[in-house]
């Protein structure tokens, strides 16, 4: 509750006896006025002599002996209700001063602070919906900045991964251009180099307008009925040679089967063509990699499982940030890029879903539960595979 200070309570002291000193002289006027009304109309005076007469109240038949009482005692209830009211009047605006001067106190930069006291009525949800209008403000401050720093993050981590490759990429083209070779061959070589860093450059860029375009509000989404079975079986495929290459079985299983879902289907095979894909880059001393969907519910779960290098536990948390690297030696020389895992997130969040990783001494586990139907109001197209 609010405490008034010393000065308030003497004022509403001060304030109460100036209303009530006021009231008394009001009474007297009204009581004299009266009285001398009265007294200069005798019928007036012999009528209310009879009407005082004939009235009585409880059972001893009391009579009322004076109307100047009954009077009086009509004004003091008048009195008490007329000082109460303004004394609860002030007191109310004691509270909307002390509000107000932590309203400006607020405004001077301390955001910090909130209004402390509690009152009752209307000044409580003025005080509520204040104080929840500064969080509301100071999260939005701290989401602008937030999002500031991320935008220089992303600036700084392009530029980074676009100069490295792009030197490389000058400096093998001045040595062509400036005729510092020896062979044909020392050509030929300094050529594939700088078309691999080509394609590096290439596949940033490519993530990176990937990423940029799961992230924009309201990005859209072409929803529609898929097989899943299907899909993850066409994943698994187009990995089998290079699987076969690194000696890692790549298979899938889907149960039921067929499994329909609501989803988008380009951007769903993104999700799991990036999840393979992770898993051969950096699945050290992998045998097999396999894809799991089953249908719980209105659920579904679908697991990227590999049982290669585990995952340090200080890095499961990170995996799907931005530009996040586990080891940044072996991700340059794999290619990586640090965005395959966020658009994988950005990508399942976009169909209301969920994405977690595991990882131990036996297994690797990447699981991602989406719903069986996605809340849209796009009309749903069956698509044949």
């Amino acid at each position: 509750m609010l405490k008034l200070t010393g000065r308030e309570k003497g004022a509403l002291f001060f304030e109460g006896v100036e209303t009530v000193a006021l009231l008394i002289l009001i009474n007297v006027a009204l009581i004299v006025i009266i009285q001398t009304f009265i007294q200069s109309n005798p019928g007036l005076a012999s009528g209310i002599f009879i009407i005082k007469q004939s009235l009585w109240f409880g059972p001893y038949h009391t009579q009322i002996w004076s109307y100047q009482r009954t009077v009086i005692g009509i004004f003091i209830v008048i009195d008490a209700w007329v000082v109460w009211w303004r004394l609860r009047r002030r007191y109310h605006q004691y509270q909307m001063d002390h509000i107000l001067a932590e309203l400006h106190y607020i405004a001077q930069g301390h955001l910090d602070h909130r209004i402390p006291f509690r009152l009752k009525g209307n000044q409580q949800h003025v005080i509520t919906s204040v104080n929840a209008l500064v969080d509301s403000a100071v999260q939005s401050m701290n989401d602008e900045r937030q999002i500031e720093k991320s935008k220089d993050e992303l600036i700084t981590n392009v530029s980074h991964d676009l100069r490295t490759p792009l030197t490389s990429i000058i400096g093998y083209l001045r040595l062509i251009e400036d005729k510092q070779y020896h062979s044909e061959e020392e050509i030929v070589k300094y050529a594939h180099i700088a078309y691999e860093k080509s394609k590096q450059m290439k596949n940033l860029v490519e993530d990176l307008f990937e990423y940029t375009k799961v992230q924009q509000h309201g990005a859209p989404v072409n929803i529609m009925t898929v097989d899943l079975s299907q899909l993850l079986e066409q994943v698994s495929a187009s990995f089998e040679l290079e699987g076969q290459k690194r000696g890692i079985e790549v298979t899938s299983i889907t149960e039921p089967e067929p499994l329909k879902i609501s989803a988008d289907p380009e951007k769903l095979g993104r999700v799991f063509s990036n999840l393979v894909s992770n898993a051969l880059k950096y699945g050290n001393g992998a045998s097999y990699i396999k894809i799991e969907a089953h249908q719980h519910g209105d659920q579904v779960q679908i697991q990227v499982k590999n049982d290669g290098t585990k995952i340090p536990a200080d890095s499961l948390s990170h995996l799907f940030e931005r530009f996040y690297r586990v080891e940044s030696s072996r991700s340059k020389a794999t290619g990586g890029t640090g965005l395959g895992l966020a658009i994988v997130k950005s990508i399942v969040d976009l169909h209301h879903g969920e994405v977690t990783v595991t990882s131990d001494d036996n297994e690797t586990a990447f699981t991602v539960t989406l719903p069986v139907e996605q809340p849209t109001t796009t009309s749903e197209t069956e698509i044949d595979k």
